[in-house]
């Protein structure tokens, strides 16, 4: 990462913030968003999980359209598994 340890220590503390550049390695040392890592969101997205979301993005609008119909089924199938419970 090029940080060292008496910098990180003072991240740590914080007695200092990293800059944007060395917060993006940070998160991506970690694989997360940088959003989850300054606590914008709680919402953990990997980078194989932004990868798919990439995929998906790419995809002519009839595909993506029945990629998320199938998740939607799912996702309704696992709330209603969930209530059932």
């Amino acid at each position: 990462m090029g940080t060292k340890g008496p910098a990180i220590g003072r991240y740590e503390r914080d007695g200092m913030k990293p800059s944007i550049d060395v917060a993006a390695k940070i998160a991506s040392i970690l694989d997360v968003s940088l959003d989850w890592l300054v606590g914008h969101t709680d919402m953990e997205l990997d980078s194989r999980m932004l990868e798919r979301i990439q995929e998906v993005t790419q995809m002519k609008d009839k595909d993506r359209e029945h990629v998320f119909a199938m998740l939607d089924a799912f996702i309704k199938q696992t709330k209603l598994q969930n209530v059932l419970q």
